[in-house]
């Protein structure tokens, strides 16, 4: 019998999605196939987004349910939630500090050309309004109204809509929690369904990940199509134009996942950084191409079980919730922007309107929706705390989509750090699979 032929590994066959859809793009560009692409090639990226958020509030609901039911200690459940919670925020605000310390360096605002000012705000003056009227009806709200729409009024309502994560996150762990106040014999049943689902739903998650390198390749296609538009050339001079805005943002980032998050494995685990960037690298590159921490939460859990050794009660809590509430590389980004702005307006932002930035964009971090583009509509606020005018988004659209890639990347990241130190914590991340 002749040898079997070995199967390319997943994160290889991701990868080459992402360069053949770069290949793709720019003969595409080239021979100006653009409509093709838009109408044949970016409906299959959207179906596979689509499939992706499909399974994401299933697999919340039958993970969160089965792990909190699971455990015989309600305190451990809070416990878990306080520590879950606090090191979210911390990261958030080193991120932002981060951001800050490198926009005040590098001051990409000072050297920006008014012409290509006065320009983008031209281009993008319709996108600007947009966003202004979103992040309008989210700031004319009481304080409190974060934690209002944590619980839902109606849970099937809360189902049908992804931007709803959090309600979803509460009725599933209410739901658990109930069952362990319920005698065995009677939850028994409940819990065998519910164990069952879970089974099915992986399942589902692994057939959808097949399809993931054709997914890649569509999404990546069209956004250089879209990036490009007809003028490729106009596009190529805005890029040059916010060059050092978006190489500060990039240096932000990679100081996050290379320095930040490596000395907090290294304080609260035992879990070797190279093993664990070589175990979430394929759920990097899957963030990466979607842009969005709820359509690759089901891969990050399944990655973070399977390759990170981490039990699923503890998987099945602090992932859902980070893909909501914890945005470091959002919040990286948005105090960089927002420097940068006021840079480019001659206006000097002191050190209480940093400090202002760096609660307003944690709070922000919190209550953005896990989808491409929520932080531009969060920015929106964090520029209206300090008095920059928020006309000037229109200054960074031109390569925001690329950014949203890179720290949607970043996000998946911190949340799977998190996820190791919680895990580590309550003894519950098999050192022998996270170090394999």
């Amino acid at each position: 019998m002749g040898q079997k032929r070995k199967k390319l590994a997943f994160h290889w066959q991701i990868l080459l999605g992402m360069i053949f859809g770069v290949l793709w793009g720019l003969l595409a560009i080239h021979y100006q196939w653009l409509q093709f692409t838009d109408f044949y090639i970016k409906p299959w990226g959207t179906i596979f987004i689509s499939l992706l958020k499909l399974i994401a509030v299933p697999l919340i609901i039958v993970s969160l349910i089965s792990g909190v039911s699971n455990l015989t200690d309600i305190s451990k459940l809070s416990r878990i939630g306080l520590k879950t919670l606090g090191f979210y925020i911390l990261t958030t605000v080193i991120a932002i500090t981060v951001g800050l310390i490198i926009v005040n360096i590098t001051n990409p605002g000072k050297v920006f050309p008014k012409d290509k000012a006065a320009e983008f705000k031209q281009k993008f003056s319709e996108n600007v309004a947009s966003k202004k009227t979103e992040a309008v009806a989210l700031k004319n709200v009481s304080p409190l109204q974060p934690i209002v729409d944590i619980v839902p009024s109606n849970i099937f309502s809360s189902l049908t809509d992804n931007t709803k994560m959090l309600q979803v996150i509460f009725f599933s762990i209410l739901f658990g929690v109930a069952m362990i106040f319920i005698p065995e014999d009677k939850v028994k049943p409940v819990k065998e369904l519910i164990n069952g689902l879970n089974d099915v739903v992986l399942k589902i998650i692994d057939i959808i990940m097949k399809t993931a390198p054709y997914g890649v390749f569509a999404l990546i296609a069209a956004l250089m199509v879209d990036v490009a538009g007809s003028h490729p050339k106009d596009t190529l001079s805005l890029f040059a134009a916010l060059g050092l805005y978006a190489l500060t943002v990039v240096v932000g980032l990679l100081v996050l996942i290379f320095v930040v998050y490596p000395i907090f494995l290294r304080l609260f685990t035992k879990v070797k950084y190279t093993k664990f960037m070589k175990a979430i690298y394929p759920v990097q590159l899957l963030a990466f191409s979607t842009s969005s921490s709820a359509a690759t939460l089901p891969f990050t859990m399944e990655t973070a079980e399977d390759k990170l050794g981490i039990a699923n009660e503890t998987a099945s809590f602090v992932l859902p919730l980070g893909a909501t509430i914890n945005m470091d590389g959002t919040s990286l980004y948005q105090a960089v922007a927002a420097v940068f702005l006021a840079q480019v307006y001659g206006m000097h932002l002191g050190l209480a309107a940093q400090l202002t930035i760096i609660v307003t964009a944690t709070l922000a971090s919190i209550g953005s929706a896990a989808v491409p583009g929520a932080g531009i509509v969060m920015l929106v606020i964090v520029l209206t705390a300090v008095g920059i005018p928020t006309e000037g988004i229109a200054l960074i659209f031109a390569v925001d989509r690329p950014l949203d890639m890179l720290r949607t990347a970043v996000n998946v990241t911190g949340d799977t750090t998190i996820a190791s130190i919680i895990a580590s914590g309550e003894d519950e991340i098999d050192l022998a699979v996270a170090n394999g």
